[in-house]
């Protein structure tokens, strides 16, 4: 237990980790708000709004991959960091005021994602790369793992504070607490101690630095495996804001709420994938699999759960597989970078996580609308099983993995080492 929480021993850390708990928990309240002000609010439970609202916000990440990246190995990320959590905080603010002004329409909520997304960009990379230089190099793989179990913590209290609050006194009002809850993750960074960060290596200004990240990408066979299974996992199945909100609403006629319950349940599930992250030494492909694996045995079951709480109870296997897949990646790939390539690397991976949206989403969002939600997590499904059939052709090819019956079990072995 100790060994999983063994970041915390580092001040600076602990200062971090605790203002970006509080700015996730308003992260979450308002990606609840948001999803339901579009589903309910603006149109007639419309999954394409849903899914074009998603592309918007997700879209830039692959639109402004040339600068993002740059901008992590090239700036300072803590005065980075300052800019974009007080720009994110501005814009929760002007979308909080047309909601309480009663002026809010569609089309705003496109524009708020699209600006949204376009400051999350440059802020993805570098938060994600920062930890860098406040932990060890040792425990970096633990550090990124607890970021994500703070993260999923505040999902589970998020959208169900947010679900009681939209309820209560509107929609609006989670919108503006998000952007007093950006106060925590700024006041975090201001108080760092600076003589106890770590030095990245910085690097000049090129034309060809995003190339240079493509090509050191191109030249691990490992990493293309990784980003392709991320590709498929992110473009259609982490599609959580459709998934959830039309079961909630047209396949179990449940109100906003009960939507909020739903998003926390699913949290349960990524905060002990995440914890299970943080108590191993080293991400390995292996883990990779399996959790894509699950991930689709995961969607498949609850696209045929019958009622309410029975799906909620597969959310907690899915929350688990899509945490444990996407901090292994996390992990991974930031321990197996070289540092001077890490902020760029990094970009690309967030791109394809994220930039994958704008391809996935409204394709899911239409199949939702069509054909109903179920078929949309059929998809989901699909999608999971696909990323393990590329994490086994790479570990058959570059590692040897073998598959043959004995002593009546299937056992595998990897060429080199023991079976297992």
């Amino acid at each position: 237990m100790l060994n999983t929480f063994r970041s915390l021993k580092n001040p600076n850390y602990r200062i971090w980790a605790g203002g970006a708990l509080v700015s996730n928990v308003g992260t979450w309240m308002q990606r609840t708000a948001q999803d339901w002000l579009v589903l309910s609010e603006l149109t007639q439970h419309n999954a394409s709004a849903v899914g074009i609202v998603m592309a918007l916000q997700f879209g830039p990440q692959l639109l402004l991959l040339p600068l993002t990246g740059m901008a992590a190995d090239l700036l300072d990320r803590r005065k980075l960091l300052l800019c974009t959590q007080a720009a994110m905080g501005l814009l929760a603010l002007g979308l909080g005021l047309l909601c309480i002004s009663g002026r809010v329409e569609l089309w705003h909520v496109y524009v708020f994602a699209f600006l949204l997304g376009c400051v999350t960009a440059f802020d993805a990379p570098v938060r994600q790369t920062f930890v860098s230089e406040i932990v060890s190099e040792q425990d970096l793989g633990n550090a990124v793992a607890l970021n994500s179990t703070s993260f999923n913590a505040a999902r589970m209290l998020g959208p169900a504070v947010a679900g009681l609050l939209i309820s209560s006194v509107g929609t609006g009002w989670v919108f503006i607490i998000n952007a007093f809850s950006f106060a925590g993750v700024i006041g975090s960074l201001l108080l760092l101690r600076t003589s106890l960060l770590r030095a990245a290596p910085r690097i000049k200004a090129s034309r060809a630095g995003l190339a240079e990240g493509f090509r050191y990408v191109s030249s691990r066979p490992d990493l293309v495996s990784v980003m392709l299974m991320l590709f498929l996992i992110g473009t259609f199945g982490l599609n959580f804001p459709i998934f959830l909100s039309t079961m909630s609403v047209t396949a179990f006629h449940a109100g906003a709420s009960q939507y909020g319950v739903l998003s926390s349940i699913m949290a349960c599930g990524s905060v002990a994938g995440a914890l299970m992250a943080a108590g191993r030494d080293k991400p390995r492909l292996a883990l990779l699999l399996g959790a894509a694996a699950l991930f689709g045995f995961g969607c498949a079951l609850a696209a045929v759960m019958p009622n309410y709480w029975l799906f909620g109870v597969t959310l907690v296997i899915i929350g688990i597989a899509a945490q444990t897949f996407t901090t292994t990646v996390n992990s991974a790939v930031q321990l197996s970078t070289a540092p001077a390539m890490r902020g760029r690397v990094m970009a690309i991976v967030l791109a394809i996580s994220a930039g994958g949206t704008p391809l996935g989403a409204p394709i899911v969002g239409w199949v939702a609308d069509v054909f109903g939600p179920r078929w949309a997590l059929g998809i989901g499904a699909l999608s999971g099983f696909a990323a393990a059939a590329v994490g086994v052709r790479y570990l058959v090819k570059y590692h040897g993995l073998t598959l043959h019956f004995d002593s009546w079990r299937w056992r595998f072995a990897l060429s080199g080492e023991q079976q297992h």
